[in-house]
Parts: C-alpha cells; structure tokens; sequence
C-alpha cells in the first residue's frame, strides 16, 4: 500500500531568520496522524536566514542526519567537533546518553538549506558520536546511494554514515530515462521524499516536498524523474 503526501499537507513555522515544514509533528506542529513513519521520526526542511542559526541545545538517545542541499551549516557540539557541512556531505549525530550542539548559517548574504532528519535508535544511552562523509554526486547519479545504514549492513559504502538504529537512507539523482529500484521486506516500511523536481514512485508522481508513505509493499521503482533529487529509507516496522 502507498500512501502520498504533498508538500502542502506538511507542517510550517516561519520564525523570521528560520523557515521550516514539517513532515510529522514537531514543536508547535501536532498532526496525532503523523507523529513519524516506522521510526523515522522526524524530516524538518529547514531554510536559515545568513548570519543566524540555532544557538546551543540538547539532545538524547536519537540518531540524527544532517542532509545540507545549499549553504553551508556550521556545526558545533560538547563533543568537541566544529565542522562546515557543504552540499554534498551527510552528517550523523549520535546523541546517546546527551549531547549539546549549534547550528549557523555563517555565509554572507545566501541562505542555507537543509534537511534535519531523526530516526529512533535501536540503543539507549551510548557514548554520543559524530561522522561526517562526502557522498560523490557520480554515486546518486542514475541510482541510489545507500548514505546511512548500520555498520554491519553488508551494503555499505565509503561515504555511508554508520546509525545506531534499524534503517537505511538511500540517495539518489534521476533525470529523464533514469531509473532505480529497491527491494523491500513487506514487513518493514519505507519513505520517498522528494527533495526537488519530480518523480514517479511505482508509478505515482511525486513533486518537490512531496512524500510516498510505504507497508507491505515488495519494492520501490522510481521513474521519470525531471532534475529530481530523491531520499528512501527503508525502516522498522
């Protein structure tokens, strides 16, 4: 079964130097049907305003992707990192037994765009982590890069980020006769969301923002993709 979502069905806060939508219920948006998806919890698409950010806050026991599409997020947590997260990079914070970190928008007079995503971890109370990989645009083009997975799925890549929870986070680029497929267990769920442009999820068209919400189903085609930019996760039941 698929479920879609458009973006205009999404959550919004605009705070001035911060504009966001929201996937599933965060802060003061509370949608009871959309609290999450399997154990991705949540997807904030998030536009800073040059010269803000978010100053020091704290997190536990959850496993959060940074995924930057324009700017550049400047990182800076308990743990020591300080970091510039550029398009391209995916970033992973283990909060664990308790981090506190910032997030800012250090460029002059351009905006960072990015996508803050947390995912329900299958451990409580590690020791906090930090990882931050360069994704090759050649490995997303024409296919799906898998960019966040546990250490021991015998997928993983160089540029995959290692996650303290059952899930896999695919990237991928499809223009034109492009295509990708992924298999499913149809025990599990999976989530397309569609960063930019426009493609077909087995045979449904997404737009940019747009969501397909997947259970008991067997794979995932996508298709016809117009300067599209696409995130699958594959998750928990």
């Amino acid at each position: 079964m698929i479920t879609l979502r458009q973006s205009s069905e999404r959550g919004y806060a605009d705070h001035g130097w911060l504009k966001s939508f929201h996937s599933f219920s965060f802060a003061n948006y509370f949608d009871p049907a959309h609290m999450g998806w399997g154990n991705l919890r949540v997807i904030n698409e998030d536009r800073i305003a040059p010269g803000t950010g978010f100053g020091t806050h704290g997190h536990r026991d959850m496993e959060i992707i940074s995924y930057v599409l324009s700017g550049n997020l400047a990182h800076q947590d308990s743990m020591g990192n300080v970091k510039g997260i550029p398009p391209g990079d995916v970033q992973r914070m283990s909060a664990g037994s308790g981090v506190r970190h910032s997030e800012f928008n250090h460029a002059e007079g351009a905006q960072t765009h990015f996508l803050q995503i947390w995912i329900e971890p299958n451990v409580t109370g590690i020791d906090p982590g930090y990882e931050q990989k360069t994704v090759p645009e050649a490995a997303k083009r024409g296919q799906l890069a898998l960019v966040a997975a546990p250490a021991a799925d015998p997928a993983t890549q160089a540029y995959t980020v290692n996650i303290h929870a059952d899930a896999r986070l695919f990237a991928g680029l499809l223009d034109g006769p492009e295509h990708a497929d992924v298999a499913l267990d149809p025990q599990r769920k999976a989530y397309v969301f569609l960063v930019r442009g426009a493609v077909q999820v087995n045979g449904q068209t997404l737009l940019a923002g747009d969501a397909a919400l997947l259970q008991a189903e067997s794979a995932i085609h996508l298709s016809h993709g117009q300067d599209a930019e696409v995130l699958v996760f594959d998750l928990a039941p």
